[in-house]
């Protein structure tokens, strides 16, 4: 059976602050198997969003996205995300709006409930380590990672 819970991570973890999806999903994977709810989460990880991860929500009650970001307030920014069709020309990467939009006209229904963690990145030069600052507002991201998963609903979660 599939897990109802999905969570993306992306981020180059070459590209210093970039990394801070790919670190926290890396300590869900370590920390999700302790927890009663680990079993009900997948975690996906890429380098960027594409139009193929619409497929992962499949079957999902609740989907939340990881990223890291430049203009993001800190520590980190938590909302609600809805489908929109926010596609540019000058990437392949998509949205998590896109991702939903690209769902909904798939499937012909709803895309489940959807959150955006953005954890604010300052340093995102290539080769450059995770910044001093970045950690820092990773540590306040993963608590509230933590908060996330021990109640997965999306009313929990704000919706």
């Amino acid at each position: 059976m599939r897990p109802d819970i999905v969570i993306f991570a992306t981020g180059n973890p070459s590209r210093g602050d970039d990394a801070i999806g790919p670190l926290l999903l890396e300590r869900l994977r370590a920390w999700l198997p302790g927890e009663p709810q680990g079993v009900r989460f997948e975690l996906v990880e890429d380098f960027q969003l594409q139009v193929e991860h619409a497929l992962d929500l499949e079957a999902r009650a609740l989907a939340l996205f990881i990223d890291a970001g430049s203009a993001t307030p800190a520590p980190f920014h938590f909302a609600a995300v809805r489908a929109a069709a926010d596609f540019t020309h000058t990437s392949h990467a998509l949205s998590p709006a896109a991702v939903l939009h690209v769902y909904e006209r798939l499937q012909g229904r709803p895309a489940p409930a959807a959150f955006v963690l953005c954890v604010r990145g300052v340093s995102f030069e290539l080769g450059a380590p995770v910044s001093a600052a970045a950690q820092c507002h990773l540590e306040a991201a993963w608590v509230k990672l933590q908060t996330l998963c021990r109640e997965p609903s999306a009313m929990a979660w704000g919706v």
